[in-house]
């Protein structure tokens, strides 16, 4: 699947009320519409040699947000919330190395400190700092560590689940021992070659897939996440666009500690966003967000993992409040 060649941004709105925003383009979301329509503009920049991409919503000269997705994901699953918050920022999310439109990092793992590096090469690259970051899952994870590492480039920062592994999980990832971890890692990658993406015939087979995987996705976000979400092979038949390698984790014993000093050092307002139905835990009740200087947590009902499809309205009015936006 080429990369979107629109010359203007897709979303061009002033603050306003998320659920008129959001059902304005839901309205007119159809599959023709979005493949023929005109999108954010495509932009490239480099980190560690690899061809990275990233999408730029518009808003040159306002302050810039940039928007992070979690893992197997891409950057145009943010579309929606981007469009509520054109008119104040200028909106860029870029796809993670292995992800979407980026480079696969051939001969590497994936590890968080890459990811991390990446982030410091888009920021360096687009030369806009102080920087909003909003980010999902392992996304959320970056922004967060980011923002340790260089609090004075962040204003705010909000993590949608990314607070890593729940403490009973880590426990256990604590307690394997290093010779067991790299067996682990080299098992997992020896198995990958063997492991073959899943091929759909027809992109609503592909979309029937991403319903299942979350029942919670109305039938119009779920069409639009899998449209640019796939590419299309030789065949004719599509797979996810990420790099099977992301799936596996490297052999390191996962450093909490250094995880908890780097938000201890976060000196901008953050807020933690948290599914009431997903499986990671409360990181209030857990003692995790203790570690922040200031934060806000909130969680949201009927919600799973992905929070910002699950409860988009819900979930972008606790954004708006946060970064003092009005209705």
């Amino acid at each position: 699947m080429p990369p979107p060649l629109g010359l203007q941004p897709l979303f061009r709105f002033d603050a306003a009320p998320a659920a008129a925003i959001a059902a304005a383009f839901l309205e007119d979301c159809t599959l023709s519409t979005l493949a023929a329509g005109p999108g954010p503009t495509s932009h490239w920049f480099y980190s560690q040699r690899l061809r990275l991409h990233y999408v730029d919503f518009g808003g040159d000269g306002k302050p810039l947000c940039v928007l992070v997705h979690g893992g197997q994901d891409h950057c145009r699953n943010w579309d929606f919330v981007a469009a509520t918050l054109l008119g104040r920022y200028h909106v860029i999310a870029p796809d993670l190395r292995g992800h979407g439109d980026s480079a696969w990092a051939v001969g590497s793992n994936y590890g968080i400190s890459e990811y991390i590096l990446d982030l410091a090469q888009l920021l360096r690259h687009v030369g806009q700092t102080p920087v909003t970051l909003v980010g999902h899952s392992l996304g959320g994870a970056i922004v967060l560590q980011y923002a340790g590492v260089y609090p004075e480039h962040v204003v705010e920062v909000c993590a949608i689940e990314g607070m890593g592994p729940p403490p009973e999980m880590l426990r256990g990832l604590q307690e394997k021992q290093v010779e067991d971890r790299i067996r682990d890692y080299i098992a997992g990658t020896q198995a990958l070659p063997a492991r073959k993406q899943r091929e759909y015939a027809t992109l609503p087979a592909a979309e029937a897939r991403m319903r299942e995987a979350n029942p919670h996705l109305t039938e119009q976000m779920a069409r639009h996440l899998t449209l640019h979400g796939v590419m299309r092979l030789e065949n004719g038949n599509y797979v996810w666009k990420f790099d099977n390698y992301v799936r596996v984790w490297g052999p390191h014993r996962y450093d909490f500690e250094g995880v908890r000093r780097l938000w201890s050092l976060v000196r901008c307002p953050v807020l933690l966003v948290r599914g009431a139905q997903s499986w990671a835990s409360n990181p209030v009740s857990d003692g995790r967000a203790a570690e922040f200087r200031e934060y806000t947590y909130v969680e949201v009902e009927n919600a799973g993992h992905w929070v910002h499809h699950d409860r988009f309205d819900e979930f972008t009015g606790h954004l708006h409040r946060f970064l003092g936006l009005g209705a």
